[in-house]
């Protein structure tokens, strides 16, 4: 019997695009919006699994973990720099497009 897939489930952070907001990533935001890394750190396993389950916006996620009090910074410069993070992988992107055919 031959089998042939039709549909392929798979994450996009590690495996399309880098992981844009792993620990490494939220320690560089830490030093460089001079927050407190562990406290993020905190913050952001109380609130991330409500997040990516998409019951949260990433405004309200930014809320919880960085922006529960005024800070010397914008959001949208907190944003970008969490956007700039995320890099693609050409090759997994080929390898999905290969395929698609």
């Amino acid at each position: 019997m031959d089998f042939q897939a039709t549909t392929l489930f798979l994450d996009i952070g590690g495996v399309l695009l880098t992981n844009g907001w792993d620990h490494n990533i939220r320690l560089h935001a830490a030093e460089k919006f001079g927050l407190n890394d562990h406290e993020m750190n905190e913050r952001h396993h109380l609130t991330f699994d409500t997040y990516e389950a998409g019951k949260l916006s990433l405004d309200e996620y930014l809320n919880r973990i960085v922006f529960y009090q005024k800070r010397s910074f914008s959001r949208e410069d907190f944003k970008k720099f969490m956007y700039d993070q995320s890099k693609a992988f050409p090759e997994m992107i080929e390898l999905i497009r290969g395929l698609k055919t």
